[in-house]
């Protein structure tokens, strides 16, 4: 019988199985009763046969478990291999960019090297004997000090306003570093890294890993959870999955089901991060498909437009339109007409 041929018993089976409270054994225990008392599975056949029937079923399928499993095992590893593939292209882009602004550093810095008269070398030499007298070097040094308390004062503000919040500022990941775990996150995933804790290399079935669409549970078996809470948001957990790095870190995957916002917690009862602060990296927009990279820039212009008091663009749309009606219809008066 096929895998779907046995489906449509499934919800009688079902049923079964939960007026069952001691579980497969007892529910195992009713079927071959029922067979031992309405059929002649047992008395009528052979010795032997009955257990072998039964031993031949239960081979094959453990054959479609272990199957099962194998496929599982792969789909990981091809998404491990797939996520460091990934991370080793970002590192070479950043390699090549950090090589890019260096060498454009280095030509606009030799670029200002210019010749100049002796005219002119006189007149630089004049300006340095003047900054040497005891007057310039006090003027010098009372700009120098106003500059650095000005720069104090900004600073100290910010700082305020971050305490005030009661924010993190996120780390270089756009997650937090936290005392029990570390996170990082794009717009489009969350990697969540959790040390063990403990001082004996670990085995997977040492580790509990638990997720749904909007709680997750991380910790080891006979230890108290390290993490058993509400996640920020829903997540698309057959994509989510977990490794255990180097027999001590838990690396688990999450990706967002909303591609469009900035998590400020990984779960509900963690310190918030301040989103404003989130640094985004322009060269992962690659890796989104096209619809989804012209939403995220879209978001990213009007953000950067808020921050500066100018117009998002639905608002500069909504301004031309009404500007190109009202040039189009110059007899109606709109001095006195009032626009949200």
């Amino acid at each position: 019988m096929s895998d779907q041929g046995e489906e449509k018993y499934d919800g009688m089976l079902l049923a079964m199985a939960q007026q069952h409270q001691g579980g497969i054994k007892e529910l195992l225990k009713t079927f071959f009763g029922f067979l031992h008392r309405k059929t002649d599975f047992f008395h009528g056949a052979a010795p032997g046969v009955p257990r072998q029937v039964i031993l031949d079923t239960i081979k094959d399928y453990e054959e479609k478990a272990d199957k099962k499993r194998k496929e599982v095992e792969k789909e990981k590893e091809e998404r491990e291999k797939k996520l460091k593939e990934q991370r080793e292209k970002q590192k070479k882009k950043e390699a090549e960019e950090f090589a890019r602004v260096g060498a454009q550093q280095n030509k606009d810095d030799s670029s200002k090297i210019e010749e100049v008269t002796e005219e002119e070398a006189n007149q630089i030499l004049k300006e340095q004997e003047k900054n040497k007298s005891p007057e310039a070097n006090k003027e010098n040094t009372e700009k120098t000090n106003t500059a650095a308390s000005k720069t104090e004062d900004s600073k100290d503000s910010d700082d305020e306003d971050e305490d005030a919040k009661g924010k993190m500022k996120p780390n270089l990941g756009n997650g937090a570093d936290l005392d029990k775990y570390k996170w990082v996150q794009t717009l489009v995933d969350v990697d969540l890294y959790v040390p063990s804790g403990v001082g004996f290399p670990l085995k997977s079935k040492d580790v509990i890993v638990e997720f749904s669409q909007k709680r997750l549970k991380v910790g080891l078996k006979g230890h108290p959870p390290i993490i058993d809470d509400e996640i920020y948001n829903k997540v698309k957990v057959e994509e989510c999955y977990w490794t255990l790095e180097d027999k001590k870190m838990i690396h688990i995957f999450l990706e967002k089901i909303n591609k469009m916002e900035w998590w400020d917690k990984l779960v509900m009862s963690d310190q918030s991060i301040n989103t404003k602060k989130v640094q985004p990296e322009n060269s992962k927009l690659g890796d989104l498909d096209g619809e989804t990279r012209s939403m995220v820039e879209k978001m990213m212009y009007d953000q950067r437009q808020k921050e500066m008091g100018k117009p998002t663009s639905e608002e500069q749309k909504k301004q031309d339109m009404l500007a190109n009606f009202m040039k189009q219809h110059p007899e109606m008066d709109f001095s006195k007409a009032k626009f949200s």
